[in-house]
C-alpha cells in the first residue's frame, strides 16, 4: 500500500489519534528555526510538497482538537503522549515541520537537518512503531 503526503487539510488519524506514517515530525525552538530548516530540506532535494510548516498557534490547536476526538481505545496510547507533547511544546512557541519522508535516507537527512537547527524533538511514523529520530 502506497503512503500518502499529508496535507493541512487531510491529517491522517487512526481511532482519533494522529498518525502520519510515512513522515518525520519536527518541533524546532521557534518558528524561525523550522523555516530554514525547510529551506534547507528543500536544498536537499525535498519538494515544496513534501514539507509542511505550522506555527505554535496552529500545531497547539490542531492537536487539541484531535485530543478532543481520541477514541477511548487510543486514549492511552503511545500516540496520545505524543500528540500531548505535541500540544506542549507548541503553547512553548515550538515552530514545526511535518515532512513526508518514507525512505530511510530521507528520514535521516531530515534527522540531520533537525539536529542542525536545534530541534527539541523529532517523530518517524511507521505503520506499527513510532522511531524517536534525535
Amino acid at each position: 500500500m502506497a503512503l500518502k503526503r499529508m496535507t493541512k487539510t487531510q491529517v491522517p488519524v487512526s481511532f482519533g489519534a494522529f498518525k502520519p506514517v510515512g513522515h518525520v515530525v519536527v518541533a524546532f525552538p521557534d518558528d524561525q528555526a523550522a523555516q530554514q530548516a525547510a529551506r534547507d530540506l528543500r536544498d536537499l532535494g525535498l519538494g515544496p510538497e513534501d514539507i509542511l510548516f505550522y506555527t505554535g498557534d496552529e500545531e497547539g490547536r490542531e492537536m487539541r482538537e484531535l485530543l478532543d476526538g481520541v477514541s477511548g481505545t487510543a486514549e492511552f496510547g503511545h500516540e496520545i503522549v505524543l500528540m500531548r507533547r505535541y500540544a506542549e511544546l507548541a503553547r512553548e512557541g515550538c515552530g514545526w515541520l511535518i515532512v513526508f519522508a518514507p525512505e530511510d535516507e530521507q528520514a535521516m537527512r531530515v534527522a540531520e537537518v533537525a539536529r542542525h537547527h536545534g530541534a527539541r524533538m523529532a517523530e518517524r511514523y511507521h505503520r506499527l512503531v513510532v522511531e524517536d529520530m534525535l
